[in-house]
């Protein structure tokens, strides 16, 4: 049997909130990074299914169990006068690794971008992680190495906003 054909990629109901939410504390220890998830059910049900939805899920399975997941938004591209799908977070759970799933996911997500007329798919990874470099590189998808991302959050991120302009 071709494990790869088992996989069922569906998009994330919100009956699957605790499941995406149980992913991402699963996706968090394997980053090392359990520290700095907040996320609550009640936070991520309005992210995917509030009234203005800023995210959406992509819930892979064999045989019925949750083998995997893609969270991913939308952002736009002022070159391309396009939007582009940004993906978030991409796990497959250890025991289902090496079956098809994480390209099953990828796959799925590239058919959501090309409907929607997206000029670009892109996501980041941990400089640490190269299985998952090897991987995305191994389905054609090259490293931005002249970008540096920049992150605001937490206090850095309110005292900005507080800030107001400098005067002149």
């Amino acid at each position: 049997m071709n494990d790869a054909t088992a996989v069922e990629i569906l998009p994330a109901t919100r009956d699957d909130v605790p499941l995406v939410l149980e992913l991402i504390g699963e996706l968090a220890d394997y980053e090392r990074l359990r520290h700095e998830v907040v996320a609550t059910a009640p936070l991520l049900e309005r992210a995917l299914f509030g009234p203005t939805p800023s995210a959406a899920a992509l819930i892979a399975r064999v045989d019925g169990a949750a083998a995997g997941f893609a969270l991913y938004f939308h952002n736009f591209s002022t070159f391309l006068a396009r939007p582009g799908l940004y993906l978030e977070d991409l796990y497959v759970r250890p025991e289902y690794r090496g079956r098809g799933i994480g390209r099953a996911l990828l796959s799925a997500l590239a058919a959501v971008a090309v409907a929607r007329d997206c000029g670009r798919l892109e996501w980041a990874v941990l400089d640490w992680n190269r299985p998952a470099r090897d991987f995305y590189e191994s389905l054609g998808a090259a490293p931005k190495s002249s970008w540096i991302t920049y992150q605001l959050t937490g206090d850095a991120l309110r005292r900005l906003a507080e800030a107001g302009p400098e005067p002149p």
